[in-house]
């Protein structure tokens, strides 16, 4: 696979339609997101585990590209922790900052529930190649071709992102203007590429509009997108995983609806 989105080689997941990943991914979360108890939290991650070491997807793959949640996990907890809603005995008192037993339970439900949805996000996201999704997203959820068209051809252009941003350095840095001001050189950096990236924006749609993408007529696929019974395993094995979750939750009296 490649691309950026699909740029993770993962041949078991490889299998399964690109929307089938998204909707697994989209109902999962909605199941962790009813409740906000530590419980289910960790009873999903338990589940995900099993999933993501099946994936075949390497141990430091995985770590480069869930770094964000691993940081954003326990931040969020630490913010939970010190002015979350009070409740209970209170050990840390001191302004805004009150610590105490429920502050502590929201900010450990809160860590582990963005690991539970984080985590398998990633993983079913980063192994979607583009066209793929393009391709789920037109013959299987039936989108306007234009769109699907126009995103797809973006898609393909922010892979070009990191190399412009690259090139643009080290022209700098040729002509002297990269060795000083860091901040000065960024914001001149990031104009530079939004200007390239116009203008290469404007060529590729009038190419596109020139070959013809433009057109709302019924438009033919070269590679047939189907729903198979593998993809309903996936989407229905995301819900199970929610739902168990749910259920033990609720079995050990943890249960707590995040609307009140």
């Amino acid at each position: 696979m490649s691309g950026i989105l699909g740029s993770v080689r993962a041949p078991r997941l490889a299998a399964f339609n690109a929307v089938a990943k998204i909707a697994a991914g989209l109902g999962l979360s909605l199941l962790l997101l009813v409740t906000i108890d530590w419980v289910s939290a960790l009873v999903a991650l338990a589940l995900e585990a099993v999933f993501i070491a099946w994936s075949g997807i390497g141990f430091r793959v995985l770590l480069r590209r869930t770094v964000a949640i691993w940081i954003a996990a326990p931040l969020a907890g630490l913010t939970t922790a010190l002015y979350g809603v009070a409740s209970g005995t209170t050990y840390v008192q001191w302004g805004l900052i009150h610590v105490s037993d429920g502050s502590i339970a929201l900010a450990i439900a809160a860590a582990l529930r963005i690991l539970a949805i984080g985590l398998p996000a990633v993983v079913l996201f980063i192994t979607i190649d583009p066209t793929d999704l393009a391709d789920g997203l037109a013959q299987v959820w039936h989108l306007p071709s234009r769109f699907v068209l126009g995103a797809l051809a973006g898609m393909r252009l922010v892979g070009l992102f990191l190399d412009d941003w690259r090139q643009l350095e080290l022209a700098r840095r040729a002509r002297g203007l990269g060795d000083t001001g860091r901040i000065r050189r960024f914001v001149g950096q990031a104009f530079a590429l939004l200007v390239l990236s116009i203008r290469r924006g404007s060529k590729l749609a009038t190419a596109m509009e020139a070959r013809g993408f433009g057109a709302r007529a019924d438009r033919t696929w070269a590679r047939p997108s189907r729903f198979r019974a593998r993809d309903w395993l996936l989407l229905g094995g995301a819900l199970l995983v929610g739902a168990t979750a749910l259920l033990v939750s609720i079995a050990v009296g943890s249960f707590t609806f995040v609307v009140r």
